[in-house]
């Protein structure tokens, strides 16, 4: 992905391709389900944490309106607009009678990397789901399930794909799955006394409200194996591999010293999964582990940077990154 133009930590993100550019689940009372035949709405069923089973009422047209219904509700404290929030999602369009896009993949036989999940920050613009279905979760609690149907055109409006195969007159059904949330505040930083680097380690400065400023030790050729070191020790909990990690960043080339990206020139902290390939290796390996509150000095060759995609701009370069770690969801 070119840092040129994507100029976030989802520069680092290996994003699939969508639909669009830029308690129990469904009850299985029967009045209810007929009121939702008659109402041309979707039936969904399976419990909240598994893939939803979602099907549409024989014969029945599809609702001419939008409809968006929480269909088992989750406990703790309403998702509120800004707050950070890690998904489970899947698309079907209505008689489609398959997923067009989701986080519900099937995981390879022995393969233990938790299985890949949106996340997000509600108000923000996403690079997996659409404005209208990010909303649908505000006021929702964690842990609850939501159905959101509509037509491509109300739902997507302008990013949508036609190439995709949808029409704008199609009706898309969306079932969503907040699985975890935390209001963190897109100014908040590291806090504690920062060590020096290690000897052979670039030098860091990390004033208040700006990107930090990473000097490349002169002479010294670039590690060939993942470089680590906390530099503000956290007292939060553990980061696990699956959860959502909202963090500021800074990151720079080895080569020059060059900064190619930093969380606080977009708006501040920012959020993406840890630990199931959806960053870079050495952003899996270096922060899966770590705890909220630690500010983590990372120097990430080319074998667990961008190495793999010989056209990314980084392919060839060492990447030295700042992180403070602000929260996980």
């Amino acid at each position: 992905m070119n840092y040129n133009t994507k100029r976030r930590v989802a520069a680092l993100l290996a994003v699939p391709a969508l639909m669009f550019t830029a308690a129990c689940g469904g009850s299985d009372d029967s009045d209810k389900n007929n009121s939702d035949a008659a109402e041309g709405v979707a039936q969904v069923k399976g419990k909240v944490g598994a893939e939803p089973e979602i099907s549409v009422p024989k014969g029945a047209k599809p609702s001419a309106k939008t409809v968006t219904k929480t269909l088992s509700e989750g406990s703790g404290s309403a998702i509120k607009a800004s707050d950070f929030v890690r998904l489970d999602w899947t698309v079907e369009k209505w008689g489609g009678n398959q997923a067009l896009s989701g986080t519900w993949t099937a995981a390879t036989a022995g393969d233990k990397t938790p299985r890949r999940q949106s996340v997000e920050q509600v108000g923000k613009q996403s690079q997996q789901l659409p404005e209208s279905i990010l909303n649908a979760v505000k006021g929702k609690k964690p842990g609850s399930r939501i159905l959101v149907q509509g037509t491509a055109g109300d739902l997507l409006g302008e990013n949508l794909n036609p190439s995709a195969g949808l029409a704008a007159k199609d009706v898309l059904i969306w079932v969503i799955d907040p699985v975890g949330a935390d209001a963190v505040d897109v100014k908040a930083e590291a806090e504690g006394t920062q060590a020096a680097s290690e000897a052979g380690l670039p030098e860091v400065k990390a004033p208040s409200q700006k990107a930090a400023t990473i000097t490349v030790p002169k002479g010294v050729k670039a590690p060939k194996d993942l470089e680590q070191q906390v530099l503000i020790k956290g007292s939060g909990k553990k980061v696990e591999a699956g959860q959502g990690l909202i963090a500021q960043y800074t990151g720079v080339k080895w080569e020059d010293g060059a900064k190619f990206d930093s969380s606080w020139d977009h708006g501040g902290a920012t959020a993406f999964q840890i630990g199931t390939g959806s960053v870079v290796t050495g952003w899996d390996k270096g922060l899966v582990g770590k705890n909220v509150g630690d500010r983590v000095l990372l120097v990430i060759p080319p074998s667990l940077g961008y190495g793999a995609s010989p056209s990314s701009e980084l392919a060839k370069n060492t990447l030295v990154f700042v992180v403070d770690i602000l929260g996980t969801v």
